[in-house]
């Protein structure tokens, strides 16, 4: 999917009443928007009657606009003693405001404290799926900034709603096409219905070509018709072999490994109102990579815009959201107040690169050398990105504030070593280090980096084992100069934490050397000459420091999703060169390979393995979860093979 630069809408009020002057139509009737949205939408779908006692519901807009129809149909979800357990509001908008504008049309709301929470965690203005939690993650509301019918397709969910609010089919012929309305049908679950305002021959029609059985009834407004539609199509296809969740018996996963990756897919497996057992061979969790004193978590931009920068960019996105939910409850050792990534590229050219990909200030800025060195206290000599939602964290800290908001809902078990699985007919059988039955789960879990490979002989696990070693700097050596916030270029130096800085890392493939080395530190001391920073007057055999690995695929993106089912994969035939159909092993998922990255990728790849499990919506468009699927260097292998 290729993405377009964001451009926000224009809202003008006219009588009281906001208007598009860039389609020449109104956002709601003058009648209300609330009103409309409970007549139009919420009547429309029968709700909130259709989600009563439902674990999860899931609606689909085409068309934020100002924000009220998901604003009406979370206050009914509030209102309503038999609601949904989650309730999950996916909406696309090509235009999207801006929080000023937002703020703006939403100020006196008749939802004002819900405008307000909106408000206050409304993302930066990239093309992305962005996430936003309310009531602890109950109502989940996912912005996808860009074309619809271009990003209907990339949606892996499957719903039980549509709410169909463009700009009238005369002025926004876009929203109401054929193409789009087939993409409603690939999305629908069995029975799932969709209700808009509009009447239009053009619209019914699309709805019934989709698979619906559609209907006019009383509109609203002044409208005389508008239509409802159920999804019941004549022939259903099955969706790929990667879309179907594992049917379990009760909602209970067990988690091999303890640092970022396993606590973040706990977390937001208990987030989805899952158990979980979280297993290490480590007295305490956080004691592998993640046991570092410090690390660094930011976006990226890069010339293309193409699956790495996307998905890093929505890895950001989202840990800069959690953080601020953590961070109130947990107290986390770091800095938040941004991070500098100095550059060789003259500051022009990226600007120009920053204006030709239309990305906002919120997420990232182009500094002129001498603003860079403003702002980060060093003498660069070079111009720098500014990542206003990066920092540095301990991942310790991330880690137990994960597993205290998961609360009972997992439960830790230290130093016991699984050293096989098992599959039954009743799921998985986890074998410890002396041959006993550690525990048994219909969903297992591999976070636990090179361990994995153990468990599953039979697959190649693309992971390289690279050597880190991070050098500790007391903040009072003599000649050194420490940054305000943290500032990265190939090497990265922190500002000082109670009395300690760190720099580093080093970047050595198949060394196992778990010594700490004065060699190693020699070359991190070196390389803060790249910050404009003189190496300190030190003896590198006296400092401190730590050494870990990384667990680095070839390229350079984590490994998340079911485990590929090798015996099947012959049968496959030319279908094996698309990661979402290879077959998968039932209930056995991977969720590592997180390399130098592990804080910035933490939740968003836990929020994607937990979404693929459970068959919940998907936090990021398809084609990037293709881009991180744990089989895709098989499919990869296939489509090689086939080439003459």
């Amino acid at each position: 999917m290729n993405t377009q630069p964001i451009r926000p809408a224009v809202v003008e009020l006219r009588d009281g009443v906001p208007f598009a002057p860039a389609f020449g139509d109104v956002y709601h009737a003058r009648a209300g928007a609330l009103a409309q949205a409970a007549h139009v939408f919420l009547n429309g779908n029968g709700l909130p009657r259709r989600w009563a006692g439902r674990t999860d519901f899931t609606i689909v807009e085409t068309g934020f606009g100002l924000g009220n129809n998901f604003l009406a149909t979370w206050a009914a979800w509030r209102a309503d003693a038999q609601r949904c357990e989650r309730l999950h509001f996916i909406s696309i908008e090509k235009h999207p405001l801006t929080r000023d504008d937002l703020a703006r049309v939403l100020a006196g709301h008749p939802l004002g404290d819900l405008a307000a929470r909106l408000l206050a965690q409304w993302p930066p203005l990239t093309p992305n799926l962005h996430r936003l939690d309310f009531e602890d993650a109950r109502v989940r509301l996912t912005l996808a900034f860009g074309e619809a019918a271009a990003l209907l397709p990339e949606l892996r969910l499957r719903a039980d709603a549509f709410y169909l609010d463009g700009f009238a089919p005369d002025r926004n012929p876009e929203m109401w096409s054929e193409r789009l309305m087939a993409g409603l049908g690939r999305l629908a679950a069995s029975g799932a219905t969709a209700a808009t305002w509009s009447a239009a021959r053009a619209v019914r029609d699309g709805l019934s070509l989709a698979g619906f059985e559609v209907e006019r009834v009383p509109g609203f407004g002044g409208k005389r018709e508008m239509t409802v539609a159920r999804f019941a199509p004549r022939h259903s296809a099955p969706p790929p072999a990667a879309d179907m969740p594992t049917p379990v018996r009760d909602r209970h996963a067990v988690v091999l490994g303890a640092g970022l990756a396993g606590a973040s897919v706990a977390h937001a497996l208990a987030t989805l109102g899952w158990s979980c057992e979280l297993i290490d061979r480590h007295p305490r969790p956080a004691e592998g990579a993640s046991g570092n004193p410090a690390g660094l978590f930011h976006g990226i931009v890069l010339p293309d815009d193409g699956a790495h920068a996307r998905l890093h960019r929505a890895a950001a996105l989202c840990l800069q959201q959690g953080l601020l939910r953590l961070r109130e409850r947990h107290p986390l050792v770091g800095g938040f107040e941004g991070l500098l990534r100095a550059d060789d590229a003259p500051a022009a050219s990226m600007q120009a690169l920053l204006a030709r990909q239309g990305l906002p200030p919120d997420y990232v800025q182009v500094l002129e050398a001498a603003q860079a060195e403003a702002r980060s206290g060093l003498p660069l000599g070079r111009p720098a990105w500014f990542f206003p939602g990066g920092g540095w964290l301990r991942p310790a800290d991330l880690v137990q504030a994960l597993l205290a908001e998961a609360g009972e809902a997992v439960r830790w078990r230290g130093m016991l070593e699984i050293r096989a699985l098992e599959h039954r007919a009743d799921g998985w059988t986890l074998i410890d280090a002396a041959g006993r039955v550690a525990a048994r789960a219909e969903v297992v879990v591999l976070a636990n980096a090179f361990e994995a490979a153990s468990l599953v002989p039979g697959f190649a696990w693309p992971l390289q084992r690279v050597r880190g070693q991070v050098t500790r700097l007391p903040a009072t050596l003599p000649g050194l100069v420490l940054p305000r916030v943290p500032v990265a270029a190939g090497g990265y130096l922190l500002p000082a934490h109670e009395g300690l800085s760190l720099c580093g890392a080093t970047s050595q493939p198949g060394d196992d050397d778990p010594t700490v080395r004065a060699s190693d530190h020699q070359h991190n001391l070196a390389r803060l000459a790249r910050l404009g920073v003189a190496p300190p007057a030190a003896d590198p055999a006296m400092l401190e420091g730590r050494v870990g690995w990384r667990a680095v695929t070839p390229d350079r993106l984590p490994l998340i999703g079911p485990l590929p089912d090798l015996a099947a994969l012959p049968a496959l035939g030319h279908r094996a060169g698309q990661p979402r159909h290879l077959p998968r092993l039932p209930g056995l998922y991977a969720c590592t390979g997180l390399g130098s990255r592990g804080i910035t990728w933490s939740l968003l790849a836990g929020e994607i393995t937990a979404a693929w499990i459970t068959g919940q919506p998907c936090p990021v468009e398809g084609g990037l979860r293709d881009a991180v699927d744990v089989g895709r260097f098989l499919s990869r292998a296939a489509r090689q093979r086939r080439r003459p």
